[in-house]
């Protein structure tokens, strides 16, 4: 055996390395204590059915973080994660056996327990919340580990007369000088003496608080007890574990092997696959395996690769995003910053500035005292967007390896960070990454959410937000029991959901998502599903709900050139079902259902102008429009549909053309009659002005509307005003500032010159009562008629009265 670095007192093993998981201090600690006593074997706090992966992190293609994931192979969506990142203790110690050609093992209880003891715990937890309280002989619920667990570093801290635990830990070792590369032997030697003394700590704490409310613990502890007798067996005492710094006494402990068997007979097991997937710096806070709860990886990342200045470093690298994103930061604001945290660091008495101190400073100096670019540098430097890389020899799901293919091929690198992106499905690429991501989405991969289009509109653009988060490896591999390519898996995934879908308005969405995503092979089962479900279905609201995807479905399959007849055929068919049973379902409506049909009356609107407009070859257009418009009508004259639905009809019919003014002035006189109760004619206002755009402006540009409306608000009885006015508030807060600001002003000056307008000049904009002024003023229209003359190039006549333009 090589002599040990460290002297004499290093060769004593095994060495007991406790640690805080995604402690980059930790994780320096542990460099310069493997540094110092060079063991023959490294053992590390996992599921040892890694040991076989461990090759892997030495490739160059694995760029934490990363994690390693375990799954049942009966159901993959019974996982649990173990991420590591490059600041991890058990990361470095890992890479530090690799390099060396050192054997490395991992020694938590196995992942094939873990599962299974995971699952048995959730059936227990959901039996005893089924139980009925009071039954005094019943056995207690299990109680949840995490409602008693004791945390080591909160005694210690609180101890060390320090209120915050992650202030104390920063100050006692992440702050503490750190061995990088070439580490003296003072380093290691310091290291190994941190480590004991963590680990007589740890050993005080179990004495008083036994274990602390860590049920499992027990069992995890002896299966590494047994893992590191049987590599004492193999390579002697030359062995160093490292592990989270609570275990340490425990595996201090001299006991025998056949109690330690003992305690892990008998455990449940599940079969299980392994493999290591991509992670993000965002995820590292997650509960579980190695989610410590740390709310600033960015930070801890950069304490550990830093080789010195840390706060200067840091600083630096806020500026440079301030500068990025257009803020004027000086070299003078940086020194400033650092001057301000040492100082604050001086007076907090700290040995150096942490996080805490850091952000104080760039909040003074850097952002001027504005929490706005602070939230910026917390988002993107403090916990940041750092995805890690997996090589291609990671063991997969052939799933996985055709979604890898496709992206390669696409150009489509999944990011850790949200961004919205626009495709133009005009264009090979852009349609082929859009049949990807609607495939997905199908397969529930929820890689990309469908957004609102930032510019450009019709079916040829599609706008989508997109972020990866790592437990869509889980997704994949539980997509992968229906296909080994994306390809085939949404195949099959669409026909399954097609069988079992209960609702009218689900086959119809999976409809038009078959459409989106070009599964040919799926929508014939899909629209079978579709005729039979909508020939039972006799609900109209359920009709009125499927048609608009209904519809949507064969728009989008026209302008593709897709074969949509069976599709038009179909939603004709429940358009007409439609028309017949909504008016009858208008009748005994209460407040909820009177929107809810709004809603749907909206929908189908919208639905049949689309379905006249892109089918017309295939169903009677025209036809169709007009009798949608009969429908509406019938609505609107209905006395026993509530106010909300007969005003939204109205107003529908008046933006079709089929209304005119006077014929929407009679029927909104009729509404804000007498003899209408208050609440029903201020919800016939609801329906009529809210809810779509452009009632502002019609109350705007139509004095008789304005009118009518603002003597029945001055008639309401003073006890009925109080229920009318927040139905009132409901509608006019939906309008512009600006469109608010002008009703206001109309309002005034139509009572200023004496309420009733002319006869005859109700509706012309050119007269007084209208607040736009008596007509044209020729010295104000002749002031710019140089500079129209101007740019327009004598092309065209301007002038006042010339029969020009304006």
């Amino acid at each position: 055996m090589r002599q040990p670095k460290g002297g004499r007192a290093a060769a004593q093993g095994p060495w007991l390395f406790g640690v805080r998981h995604h402690g980059p201090g930790s994780a320096r600690s542990v460099r310069a204590a493997l540094d110092a006593v060079q063991p023959r074997a490294v053992l590390i706090e996992g599921p040892p059915e890694a040991d076989e992966l461990a090759h892997l992190a030495a490739d160059m293609d694995m760029r934490p973080p990363v994690a390693l994931l375990a799954h049942a192979t009966d159901d993959p969506g019974r996982s649990a994660f173990w991420p590591f990142a490059e600041f991890s203790p058990e990361w470095v110690a890992l890479r530090w056996a690799l390099d060396r050609g050192v054997p490395v093992h991992f020694i938590d209880l196995p992942a094939t327990h873990t599962l299974a003891l995971r699952a048995a715990d959730e059936a227990e937890d959901a039996h005893a919340e089924g139980e009925k309280d009071g039954e005094e002989e019943r056995s207690l619920p299990r109680p949840h580990p995490e409602a008693l667990r004791v945390d080591p570093l909160a005694v210690l801290a609180d101890t060390a007369g320090y209120d915050d635990p992650e202030r104390w830990w920063e100050d006692v070792v992440e702050h503490r000088g750190g061995a990088g590369p070439g580490a003296e032997d003072d380093e290691g030697e310091a290291a190994l003496a941190s480590f004991r003394a963590l680990g007589e700590a740890m050993r005080a704490l179990r004495e008083e608080f036994g274990d602390g409310g860590h049920t499992r613990d027990l069992v995890r502890e002896a299966h590494m007890r047994v893992r590191l007798k049987a590599a004492r067996k193999e390579h002697g005492d030359s062995v160093a574990v490292v592990c989270g710094a609570w275990h340490v006494p425990a595996l201090a402990l001299r006991t025998t092997l056949t109690a330690d068997r003992a305690l892990l007979k008998g455990l449940p097991k599940v079969k299980t696959g392994l493999t290591w997937v991509p992670w993000t710096h965002r995820r590292l806070a997650r509960a579980g395996g190695y989610g410590a709860g740390i709310a600033s990886p960015g930070w801890y990342g950069h304490l550990f690769s830093a080789p010195d200045r840390p706060v200067e470093r840091w600083l630096t690298k806020v500026a440079g995003l301030l500068r990025e994103e257009g803020r004027q930061v000086s070299s003078a604001h940086v020194i400033e910053a650092v001057r301000l945290a040492g100082a604050l660091a001086t007076l907090r008495g700290r040995p150096l500035a942490g996080l805490t101190e850091t952000t104080d400073a760039i909040r003074s100096v850097l952002c001027e005292g504005s929490d706005v670019p602070l939230a910026l540098i917390e988002d993107r430097l403090t916990v940041g967007d750092v995805l890690g890389e997996v090589p291609a020899a990671a063991p997969a799901v052939p799933l996985q390896r055709d979604l890898e293919r496709l992206q390669r091929s696409l150009r489509f690198k999944p990011e850790a960070a949200d961004r919205e992106i626009d495709l133009d499905l005009r264009k090979e690429n852009d349609a082929a990454r859009s049949r990807l991501l609607h495939r997905l989405r199908l397969l529930r991969v929820d890689w990309g959410t469908p957004a609102a289009a930032r510019s450009g509109t019709g079916t040829f653009r599609e706008s989508w937000h997109l972020s990866w988060q790592p437990e869509l490896a889980v997704r994949v591999a539980e997509a992968g029991v229906w296909g080994t390519t994306v390809a085939s898996a949404a195949t099959a995934k669409a026909r399954s959901d097609a069988t079992s879908a209960t609702h009218l308005a689900d086959i119809t969405a999976l409809a038009e998502l078959c459409l989106r995503a070009e599964l040919s092979e799926a929508l014939p089962d899909v629209m079978r599903a579709l005729a039979d479900r909508a020939a039972l279905d006799t609900d109209v609201g359920h009709l009125a709900q499927a048609l608009p995807a209904l519809v949507r479905s064969v728009r989008y399959g026209d302008v593709r050139g897709t074969d949509t007849a069976a599709l038009a055929e179909v939603a004709a068919g429940l358009a007409e079902r439609v028309f017949v049973g909504l008016p009858p379902a208008c009748t005994g409506l209460d407040t909820d259902g009177a929107r809810e049909l709004r809603r749907q009356i909206e929908a189908v609107h919208t639905a049949v102008g689309l379905l006249a407009d892109t089918a017309a070859a295939q169903v009677d257009g025209p036809g169709l429009r007009e009798r949608w418009r009969a429908v509406l009508r019938n609505i609107a004259d209905r006395e026993s549909a509530p106010g909300l639905v007969r005003g939204r009809a109205v107003r529908l019919l008046l933006d079709e053309g089929t209304l005119d003014e006077d014929a929407v002035a009679r029927r909104m006189g009729l509404a804000l009659s007498p003899g209408t109760p208050p609440p029903d004619a201020a919800a016939w206002i609801e329906g009529f002005l809210g809810g779509a755009a452009g009632g502002g402006m019609l109350l705007v540009h139509d004095e008789r509307l304005r009118h009518l409306l603002d003597t029945w608000l001055a008639s309401v009885p003073a006890p009925a005003f109080t229920d009318v006015l927040p139905l009132l508030r409901r509608t006019f807060s939906a309008y512009e500032t600006g469109i608010r600001r002008t009703l206001g002003e109309l309002v005034r000056r139509d009572r200023a010159t004496g309420g009733d307008p002319a006869p005859g000049t109700e509706s012309l904009p050119g007269t007084p009562a209208d607040g736009f002024g008596p007509g044209l003023d020729p010295e104000r229209a002749e002031a710019v008629t140089e500079v129209l003359r101007h740019l327009l190039g004598e092309l065209v006549p301007v002038g006042v009265g010339d029969g020009g333009p304006g």
